[in-house]
């Protein structure tokens, strides 16, 4: 907001503090609560606790278009809980380490029930893996090239430099790619269509319009008339017309201006969008026998949404696609944070990911999670891997795609009513 929005840096401060207050009056609230509930019983106690913490959690990654890259789950990417996470998510494996800090205090003050409880969670989250060799099968393999541009934010959408530079550099990089597939980020191609140099759209499809290649880029689209949206597109031989997906979970302030805050967003001078919703659930990009599902930016933080493909297995994707610019960060811990997001999603689904960034982490992440493949942060570069798709359902891409996140959301609230009724017989 300051660097690049130019918004005052006293307001800059204001709105970071106002945002945290915010994020964190979930998490007080859930303890206010608790306290006042917790009883006498620590087994009931410690499940109130996970319930709340974790009702908590889904509250601030859901409600007012959520900000969840904070949630307890993604610290548990690796390590025994990783376990259940085909079965339970990341909010579901946040649940059990809430429980389990619970637990720990409850056994040290002597409650054998939670004792037991604790051993048989710690024990199942190491057997697990041995048991089970996993819910998803090879589909094929597919050689991808992955553009990273290292455009500097503050000339991304500049005429004179950065936009003139990602023309160049990314219409080269298009034109010498001989893998399968090759993918460039969000917005790597920063016009409209319309406002492209003569012949470069046409080139671009004359590129691939015959041959064994296909192309993922980032694009806006559309007119004034029908609105905007953020998209990626697919170039493949043969096709009618090029394929399309439009950005569903848009950000707040970059990509829409929430009621009664444009009055703050005049205050920057960012290019802010007001775009269109692309649909839940859209269709996936086919290509060489993968079903290529692209996700913009953080959508790959919902993983509820990126279940809705999977209501028919025939049809789910096989290959997870995030294209990315979070040069809005600088060289952070949001780079890092976003890449552990994108592996909870794979360990979630059984799905490799591959990510095509602006500034990283663009990498290719196999269907357990590890990252085979990666390119350094902040440099301009392509990467060459084979990436093998999955087929395959697992316990999570199941009730999510059926349900959503109520099955949480209701054993969580029947915990509450739980200890809502000990505590009122209790004091009777």
């Amino acid at each position: 907001m300051h660097i690049y929005g130019g918004l005052n840096a006293f307001l800059t401060v204001l709105a970071i503090v106002a945002l945290a207050l915010a994020l964190g009056g979930y998490y007080a609230l859930a303890c206010g609560i608790f306290w006042r509930l917790r009883g006498r019983t620590l087994a009931l106690a410690s499940l109130l606790f996970a319930a709340l913490w974790t009702m908590a959690e889904m509250a601030r990654g859901t409600w007012l278009t959520g900000f969840g890259w904070g949630a307890v789950g993604y610290a548990h990417a690796d390590g025994p809980l990783a376990a259940f996470i085909p079965w339970v998510g990341a909010y579901g494996v946040g649940a059990i380490a809430a429980w389990l800090a619970a637990a720990v205090v409850f056994a040290v003050l002597g409650d054998t029930i939670v004792r037991v409880a604790f051993l048989a969670v710690v024990v199942a989250g190491l057997s697990l893996p041995l048991v089970l060799q996993g819910w998803s099968t090879s589909a094929g393999s597919l050689s991808v090239t992955l553009l990273q541009g290292n455009i500097p934010q503050d000339e991304k959408f500049q005429s004179g430099s950065g936009v003139p530079l990602a023309l160049q550099w990314y219409g080269e990089q298009l034109a010498r790619s001989t893998t399968d597939l090759v993918v460039a980020p969000e917005t790597a191609i920063p016009l409209l269509p319309q406002d492209l140099p003569p012949d470069y759209w046409d080139a671009l499809k004359t590129r691939f319009s015959n041959g064994s290649q296909a192309a993922l880029a980032g694009f806006p689209m559309g007119d004034f008339a029908q609105g905007y949206t953020n998209s990626v597109l697919a170039f493949a031989p043969h096709a009618s017309q090029v394929w399309q997906y439009d950005k569903h979970h848009l950000v707040p302030f970059g990509e829409f201006i929430p009621p009664l805050f444009k009055w703050f967003t005049r205050l920057m001078n960012i290019p802010l969008g007001d775009f269109n919703r692309g649909a839940v659930g859209q269709a996936s990009f086919r290509w060489k026998g993968q079903r290529l599902a692209p996700n913009i930016c953080y959508e790959d933080l919902f993983g509820e949404e990126l279940g809705a493909r999977f209501i028919d297995p025939a049809t789910a994707p096989t290959i997870f696609v995030n294209v990315s610019n979070i040069g809005w960060f600088g060289d952070s811990v949001a780079i890092d944070q976003h890449l552990q997001i994108s592996r909870m999603r794979s360990l979630e689904f059984e799905r490799p990911m591959i990510r095509a960034t602006n500034t990283g982490a663009t990498v290719v992440i196999d269907h357990t999670g590890k990252v085979t493949h990666a390119l350094p942060r902040l440099t301009r570069g392509a990467l060459e891997a084979t990436v093998e798709g999955r087929t395959g359902t697992t316990p999570f891409a199941w009730w999510v795609a059926c349900f959503g996140l109520w099955p949480l959301w209701i054993a969580a609230f029947a915990i509450v009513s739980i200890a809502v009724y000990a505590r009122r017989m209790g004091a009777q």
